[in-house]
């Protein structure tokens, strides 16, 4: 699997545009996602990494071609390990922050949220108006830099990006799909409501 830096170089090489302050971003996230994954894996913490870091994690080991670069850290933990993450993520100098009903995790010295850790509860709807709740946390391990990531796998990030359904969210779908990712299994496994957002992204690619 390709490395990030290798992966931002092999598209320099093949004559492709690549923004040096969006690569230089999104190492400053890898950073901070592993400054926060050591300390749960550490503290034997159950997390699994989501959102748009992990969609371009399983698209580019798959495609790298066909992976979409993102500007966010979310992870899914469990709303009983909570007390624990607050605990852990403080000793590696983070404060935990509740504003407009999401739960983050912040360096200590800034209120910008810029490098914030969005946090996900596993098993409980992000919004109430939500087909599904998000699913319990059952990861895959990959590698990023060289060090070991929980992964939310292809099935249920699948389903978490149906359900939330925002533009970046059908950017993230139709990079998967691009991909090969969304295999018939996959989309078996999909109650009807979502099946239908599939087939309407599909359509309007």
């Amino acid at each position: 699997m390709l490395t990030f830096r290798e992966f931002l170089a092999d598209a320099a090489n093949r004559g492709e545009v690549v923004n040096t302050l969006f690569e230089e971003r999104l190492f400053e996230l890898v950073g901070v996602l592993h400054k926060i994954t050591d300390t749960l894996s550490a503290e034997r913490i159950p997390y699994a990494l989501i959102g748009g870091l992990a969609v371009l994690i399983h698209v580019e080991e798959a495609s790298p071609e066909h992976s979409t670069l993102t500007r966010d850290v979310d992870l899914m933990v469990r709303r009983v390990d909570l007390n624990r993450v607050k605990e852990a993520a403080s000793r590696q100098g983070f404060k935990f922050r509740h504003a407009a009903g999401v739960d983050m995790l912040l360096p200590v010295g800034t209120e910008n949220t810029r490098n914030a850790i969005h946090l996900i509860f596993s098993e409980e709807k992000v919004r109430a108006n939500y087909v599904l709740a998000a699913p319990p946390i059952r990861p895959e391990e990959k590698h990023i830099q060289g060090k070991s990531v929980m992964v939310l796998p292809v099935s249920d990030l699948l389903q978490m990006k149906l359900t939330s359904f925002r533009d970046k969210d059908r950017v993230h779908i139709r990079s998967m799909d691009a991909a090969n990712l969304i295999n018939e299994e996959i989309e078996k496994a999909l109650p009807p409501e979502l099946a239908e957002r599939l087939k309407h992204v599909r359509e309007t690619e």
